[in-house]
């Protein structure tokens, strides 16, 4: 990877924006953050550059469907990614097999020891979605695979040799809290979803350790003035969200809301990305039935959305379509949920740090990408 500069308009940096400033990588670490040397280096298209954006809801991309993804699969997936300004992401598992798992999480193992020095999105976890969920709200989960919170059951799911573990549980099955409590004592982030649980049970989970929500306002409760709803509750609480901001899972106006009412500091973009992205529209087989894609929009047999075909990239453009500032969309997209999971270093443009930026123009649009260290747009 040798050594380069690249010189940027402005950086946003964990202690904030800083103006004009070269950023120095050495073997595809940041070695260095100075002011702009124009006498060297390469200059970096974009109103500012953020870290390389993390992706911690994506079931796959160009083809690729992670519950039946091998190692070159997964690979394939990161490098489209990285395209795209993503520069971490967790491969993201629908309920399945046991089978299914131990052979997707060995292929994950797979790829967390090639990836190194490859110019692709990193794969730093796997996330298991609503294997422990409530049937009446599955939306496009297969209950039939549903696993019961019962004493133990956090120790059958496959884990990875190294790596980051989050699932997404429903608090009010039966022994939900329970569950709750010993994925987080085992080192699991617990996120809440696909549920409809009431306050107090709401109130104990966060206090058995999930802090989180996953995929806000949808497979959860809404609001009502007489009933706060799941929804409310995490706009009302200490809780972190991740929202899929497409213009189709949640209406832009209410997206805007619930961003201004939560704060962009706790507020995470993800894609929900399923294997048709970056393919077109069409009619594809996935999870044992029939998803349509039409633009943005997907629907399977049972006529429920199903994922969507964005990346991070294009949450990112949304939200600031919305009026955010394109440096707080990178914040929502980079460091929020690096620090959701608990990843170490990414997100982040400080030295020790992957090499991995990206220039957004005044839009919010992806205007550069390093990976690594190599620039390759």
């Amino acid at each position: 990877m040798g050594e380069s500069v690249f010189n940027c308009e402005r950086v946003l940096t964990p202690a904030g924006v800083i103006g004009s400033s070269s950023v120095s990588s050495a073997d595809g670490r940041i070695s260095a953050i100075s002011p702009v040397d124009l006498s060297a280096g390469d200059w970096l298209p974009g109103d500012v550059i953020v870290p390389g954006f993390a992706d911690i809801h994506d079931h796959g991309a160009v083809g690729v469907d992670v519950n039946l993804a091998d190692a070159d699969g997964l690979i394939e997936v990161g490098r489209f990614l990285a395209s795209s300004g993503v520069a971490a992401w967790m491969p993201t598992l629908v309920p399945d097999t046991l089978e299914t798992y131990e052979r997707v999480v060995e292929a994950i193992d797979e790829v967390m020891g090639r990836q190194g020095d490859l110019p692709v999105a990193q794969v730093i976890g796997v996330h298991y979605e609503g294997v422990f969920a409530n049937e009446a709200m599955c939306g496009a989960l297969r209950p039939q695979y549903f696993l019961p919170a019962e004493p133990g059951a956090a120790a059958k799911l496959p884990r990875l040799r190294r790596g980051l573990h989050l699932t997404t549980v429903a608090p009010e099955i039966d022994g939900g809290i329970e569950l709750i409590s010993e994925l987080a004592a085992s080192g699991w982030t617990v996120a809440i979803g696909h549920t409809k649980a009431t306050r107090d049970k709401l109130d104990a989970a966060f206090t058995a350790g999930a802090r989180h929500l996953t995929h806000f306002f949808n497979a959860m409760t809404g609001i009502h003035h007489r009933d706060l709803g799941v929804a409310g509750w995490g706009l009302a609480g200490d809780a972190t969200f991740d929202i899929i901001a497409d213009g189709m899972h949640v209406d832009l106006k209410m997206l805007e809301l619930a961003i201004r009412a939560k704060g962009c500091e706790r507020v995470s973009l993800i894609s929900d990305s399923i294997a048709p992205t970056g393919s077109g529209d069409g009619d594809y087989r996935l999870w044992g039935e029939t998803v349509s894609v039409r633009g943005k929009t997907t629907k399977n047999d049972r006529g429920s959305i199903a994922g969507s075909v964005i990346t991070v990239a294009d949450a990112v453009e949304t939200v600031c379509r919305c009026g955010f500032d394109p440096a707080d969309a990178a914040r929502m997209a980079a460091f929020n949920p690096a620090e959701v999971v608990g990843a170490a270093g990414i997100g982040r443009l400080e030295i020790g740090s992957r090499t991995d930026l990206v220039g957004l123009d005044r839009n919010g649009k992806v205007v550069s990408i390093v990976v690594g260290g190599e620039r390759i747009k």
